[in-house]
């Protein structure tokens, strides 16, 4: 709990003083009382970092902890408020709610001293419960062992066969370099198992002289390691010290090949002491094995992405066979009557695979053999069976990798909880999420997009979250889930952290304290009556949603996603006056709302929103002027929106990093936002734009991209238009400098555009074209530091694959689709086909 906290509070003091260094208005107004909350919150950091091993033993200090994240939602509630109210007094051509309130001053005020009293009472609480500073000695955190044959049962093996082969294929290659070898994957998958059949297996042990298994645990000391591979091959370790610890080991290796398993690798930072030790290992035929959660940590020990295997979740015959051995023991794993092996069967999905659960299932279920009854109760309760400590095993092994992560992260990953099982969720959908929360913020040249994507991948590298989709060229993930028991572990930490409820079977309930919620058909829309905590509304419901009735309700919105819900031609008309109610709104995703034809005149309330979304809206086509007062905007989406022009004035959004869905217009459109006027978004990262017959770029324009020095991606749909004067305007065209990755859509012309060079485009790292006349790619020019390359549906291009490997020596992989026209290429070019370089 205090870790999240202390993230919640380090993010609202770095608000706090911004306002304060910046002299912001609202802060000028209640000087002293936002000078006494960050003293505050400066006091709360550093008492944090003492109360956290004692929040899960006294009650006390738990519910000072709750407490004080509500003072900190209360503290950031008032903060926004005034940060809202701020942008109505700079923009003096609308008004609003808070200007003109004459009671905002009194109840800010008394908002906030009642927030400073409330933090100095915790204040005293966590006072009272610190620790003595040499309560818990660094010794004790560790955990170093070294395994014994008699720890290992190998009848719990099933269904690895396949993987220990492919790991002695590493193993026993007649290469004469040290190999390093991973196995990655989640808690319970079975890494340890699989290194201990490679450990036992009989022409492992006759291939080495020495085989030593050291389990290294969370935290690990290099002389601790260093001392536990010397006992393990039976040595009197009667040396002290690193260096003379690895000259001992050296000798014991000498002109002898070794195995050693590194087991359940946490973290790989000091790279010293681990450089040294393989420095005494003998290279010739001698292999290192690394079993770990995290992927970069077995990285850091020298494994090479080719030589890391993860493992797979066994299948149904074979969930099935382990099952069986530890739910019939008596019976030596035969089922005794087929309505056990049905509901055994049905509680096997709920495992998903992981060989960890389905062990504790199963035993827990032996016990019950003779009451099929009892089985079912087992399954119709087993979200409660995980809760309740039932299968601790399980939960004890993923919540170590939960309680490894960053504070940061902690808060990312229990967003995860509130999406139905086994639901695919869209990686874009959940950055926005945690954007608009507050969970993550720009850090140095990366935005809050960028930062929100490594915090993802972090995530999966710690096997906590799973790809559905992604993308080929680099990895960026499309679509992501999460494993049922890792859903079950969330779920009762975001329960713990009171951010939402469950039922029995793990379905999202609604409560008066409930902070997120992803809203679905068996809801009662009513119950939102009593949610003015909530934060994010993710709606999933396919019925009839009244928003007219939400109006005055849900003021502590920061999210708001209709992306996946159906809204009528009738519910559209009361849609914007419930959102315009929603002051203190981070980020609006309607996208695919059919109904939505006009984003009008209220939207300019939304002071405080970042993000609006409003992709694949086919029958929008107007947007009122008002949106240029939405100054916060770091993404417009207008993707699929068929909006004739933008509202003039758009260049005033300085903040906005990715615009989509930009229609570039005649001037002769007044008033509209012109080509011209992007050159004041100094900030864009990413820019996609449209072109028609009846564009036009005037020659001062020409040269609008290249002052886009931040811009990253540049994506140009033509719209099929063989206007020879408007293709002749994307010809002149001067680049950004920084462009990374470039989209070319529609262009009917035979050539590329002549600032599609290696010259102007240096750091061009992807080129997608996609449906043109094009003919040939090079022309002969220099070569390209392209890593990736699409084509598709150029029906008229003429390359040869030898010519193109010329031309862009460093490209790593490749997309094609109906290009007839190129030869020898090493992949499908008729049907969809994808190239990766070995």
């Amino acid at each position: 709990m205090s870790l999240i906290v202390e993230a919640m509070v380090q993010n609202l003091t770095e608000q706090v003083f911004t306002a304060l260094m910046n002299h912001a208005e609202f802060a000028l107004d209640f000087s002293d009382q936002f000078e006494q909350l960050k003293t505050g919150l400066d006091l709360t950091k550093a008492l944090l970092a003492d109360t956290e091993s004692l929040h899960h033993k006294n009650n006390i200090v738990k519910r000072a902890l709750f407490e004080l994240r509500e003072v900190i939602y209360e503290a950031d509630d008032v903060l926004t408020d005034c940060l809202v109210r701020d942008e109505y007094r700079k923009d003096g051509s609308c008004s609003g709610f808070l200007l003109h309130d004459p009671f905002f001053f009194h109840r800010t005020g008394k908002k906030l001293r009642h927030i400073n009293l409330h933090m100095k009472q915790i204040e005293k609480t966590l006072g009272r419960f610190l620790r003595a500073p040499d309560s818990i000695h660094q010794e004790d955190a560790y955990q170093v062992r070294v395994i014994m044959s008699q720890d290992w049962n190998p009848t719990e093996i099933i269904g690895l066969d396949s993987d220990v082969e492919k790991i002695k294929g590493w193993i026993f290659n007649t290469s004469k370099v040290l190999h390093h070898v991973g196995i990655v994957g989640m808690g319970g998958l079975g890494k340890t198992t699989i290194a201990q059949k490679i450990f036992h297996d009989l022409e492992v042990v006759g291939h080495f002289h020495k085989v030593i298994w050291v389990c290294v645990s969370q935290s690990f000391n290099a002389e601790r390691i260093m001392r536990s591979i010397l006992e393990g091959l039976g040595e009197n370790v009667s040396v002290s010290g690193v260096t003379q610890i690895l000259s001992r080991i050296q000798q014991v290796f000498k002109d002898k090949i070794c195995l050693i398993v590194m087991d359940d690798v946490w973290s790989h930072t000091d790279v010293d002491w681990w450089t040294n030790l393989c420095s005494v290992i003998p290279k010739q035929g001698s292999c290192i094995i690394v079993t770990t959660r995290h992927e970069d940590a077995a990285i850091g020990m020298g494994v090479e992405n080719s030589r890391i295997h993860r493992p797979k979740t066994l299948d149904d015959e074979e969930s099935w066979c382990l099952f069986s051995k530890f739910a019939f023991p008596t019976s030596k794993g035969l089922c005794p009557e087929d309505r056990l092996e049905k509901l055994g069967k049905e509680l096997l999905k709920k495992c998903g695979g992981l060989p960890l659960a389905i062990k504790a299932i199963g035993s827990l279920l032996a016990s019950k053999v003779g009451s099929p009854s009892q089985w079912r109760r087992v399954l119709e309760s087993f979200h409660a069976l995980t809760t309740e400590g039932k299968t601790s095993s399980v939960m004890a092994s993923l919540r170590l990798s939960y309680d490894e992560l960053p504070p940061s992260l902690k808060q990312c990953l229990l967003c995860f909880s509130i999406y139905p099982e086994d639901y695919e969720i869209r990686a874009d959908q959940l950055i926005h999420w945690w954007i608009g929360e507050g969970l993550i913020q720009s850090k140095g040249s990366r935005t809050a997009v960028e930062v929100g994507y490594e915090y993802l991948a972090e995530l999966i590298s710690r096997c906590l979250v799973e790809i559905v989709q992604r993308r080929g060229f680099d990895g960026r993930v499309y679509k992501c889930k999460i494993h049922d028991m890792v859903r079950e572990l969330i779920i009762m930490i975001a329960e713990e952290e009171e951010f939402c409820k469950f039922d029995e079977r793990g379905r999202q309930e609604l409560t008066t304290k409930t902070r997120w919620l992803c809203f679905i058909d068996e809801m009662d829309e009513k119950s939102l009556k009593n949610s003015s905590k909530l934060r994010a509304l993710l709606l999933m419901s396919s019925s009839r949603f009244d928003f007219e009735r939400k109006s005055g309700f849900l003021r502590s919105l920061r999210i708001l996603d209709l992306s996946n819900c159906t809204v009528d031609e009738h519910c559209v008309k009361d849609l914007f006056s419930w959102i315009s109610s929603l002051k203190r709104l981070a980020s609006l995703n309607l996208s695919g709302i059919q109904a939505l034809k006009e984003v009008p005149f209220s939207i300019h309330k939304l002071l405080n929103l970042q993000l609006l979304l409003l992709t694949g809206c086919s029958n929008l086509e107007k947007i009122h002027p008002s949106i240029t007062n939405l100054k916060k905007l770091i993404i417009l989406d207008l993707g699929g929106c068929p909006i004739h022009y933008m509202p003039q004035g758009l260049g005033r959004l300085s903040y906005l990093q990715e615009l989509s869905g930009y229609k570039v217009v005649s001037q002769s459109r007044k008033p509209c936002f012109r080509f011209l006027e992007i050159r004041e978004l100094i900030n864009l990262r990413v820019l996609r734009i449209h072109v028609s017959g009846t564009t036009v770029i005037a020659d001062n324009e020409l040269d609008v991209l290249s002052q886009l020095r931040r811009l990253n991606v540049l994506a140009i749909d033509a719209e099929d238009c063989r206007n020879n004067n408007v293709l002749e305007m994307l010809e002149n065209l001067t680049p950004p400098p920084s462009l990374q990755e470039l989209y070319l859509r529609n262009y009917r012309k035979e050539t590329l555009p002549k600032w599609v060079n290696p010259g102007q485009l240096s750091r061009l790292q992807y080129l997608c074209i996609e449906n043109g006349d094009l003919v040939n790619l090079s022309g002969g020019q220099t070569t390209w530091n392209l890593e990736g390359l699409c084509l598709k549906y150029l029906m008229r291009l003429e390359v040869n694959w030898k010519e193109l490997e010329k031309d862009m020596p460093v490209l790593h992989y490749m997309e094609v689709s109906h290009c007839y026209n190129l030869k020898d290429f090493p992949c499908s070019v008729l049907e969809p086909g994808v190239w990766r370089k070995n």
